[in-house]
């Protein structure tokens, strides 16, 4: 696995743990980290030793807040945001080298909010597959109040909250926060914990994952995806390619060995 300068990586028992690793600007990213994510999220699409993800921001103040307002626009998109008349102007989505799932990684991916989650953050985000937080995590999206549209943004987290507190979000901007209690009755996160059980929170979350058969366990998100991004008929109609794909004759073998064996695991009431 390459150095990174903008992100930290380990990865121990199948599962990479992803850090946005900028604390001092509130893990906000640059041109630099959405390089970097792109070509981690293409690695590990090949990384047989990985079977889940966690991503998390460095630090306790912010998961992510979005685009280094630092940097200008140019640079953010290596000289691909060309500008026209001052209402006219091209833009590059930043969400197709930052999100896992835009660069086609298959694997699952946890995110463990660790503070503020706001803007750009939700391009990450909205590709996670389980969500959880830290109890102080807040989440917003403050575009509109600097006079930008949201739109990349908004359309990703409609895969992750009902459409009435998308576009509450969006069109409070900064007059609004959203707590983690609220994101977890909404179903925005599936879990809220103390700061300090966060990461044991997340690793429970990826061993139970990674301890499964991988087909199975990408196959299960693939045909979840679908089924959300198709439809109801659509994913029908790509369910048993999605099925024939996914088996895996020694894996089946064996979970029945297992089953018949009478094992379980041990499960956790929540």
């Amino acid at each position: 696995m390459a150095d990174y300068e903008t992100i930290s990586y380990e990865e121990r028992d199948h599962v990479a743990w992803v850090t946005l690793n900028r604390p001092e600007a509130h893990n906000a990213f640059t041109a630099l980290m959405q390089e970097e994510c792109q070509d981690l999220w293409r690695s590990l699409r090949t990384d047989d030793g990985v079977r889940v993800v966690v991503l998390t921001g460095a630090g306790e103040r912010a998961f992510c807040v979005g685009i280094d307002r630092d940097e200008p626009f140019t640079a953010m998109e290596g000289g691909r945001a060309l500008y026209g008349t001052s209402n006219n102007f091209m833009y590059d989505d930043p969400g197709d080298r930052l999100g896992p799932k835009s660069n086609d990684l298959w694997k699952p991916v946890i995110g463990a909010v660790n503070g503020m989650a706001c803007g750009g953050a939700f391009y990450l985000l909205g590709e996670c597959d389980i969500l959880i937080a830290a109890d102080h995590a807040t989440f917003f999206d403050p575009h509109v109040t600097y006079g930008m549209p949201a739109i990349y943004e908004p359309m990703r987290m409609l895969t992750k909250m009902p459409f009435g507190e998308v576009m509450r979000m969006s069109l409070t901007g900064n007059s609004e926060r959203i707590t983690a209690a609220t994101a977890l009755r909404m179903g925005l996160v599936t879990e809220v914990v103390p700061a300090d059980e966060l990461a044991g929170a997340a690793h429970r979350l990826a061993a139970s994952s990674a301890a499964c058969s991988p087909w199975a366990v990408q196959g299960t998100r693939r045909a979840i995806w679908a089924g959300l991004d198709l439809g109801r008929l659509g994913g029908a109609s790509v369910a048993a390619a999605l099925l024939s794909a996914a088996s895996d004759a020694e894996a089946m073998r064996e979970g029945a060995e297992r089953f018949a064996g009478g094992e379980r695991p041990e499960p956790r009431i929540r």
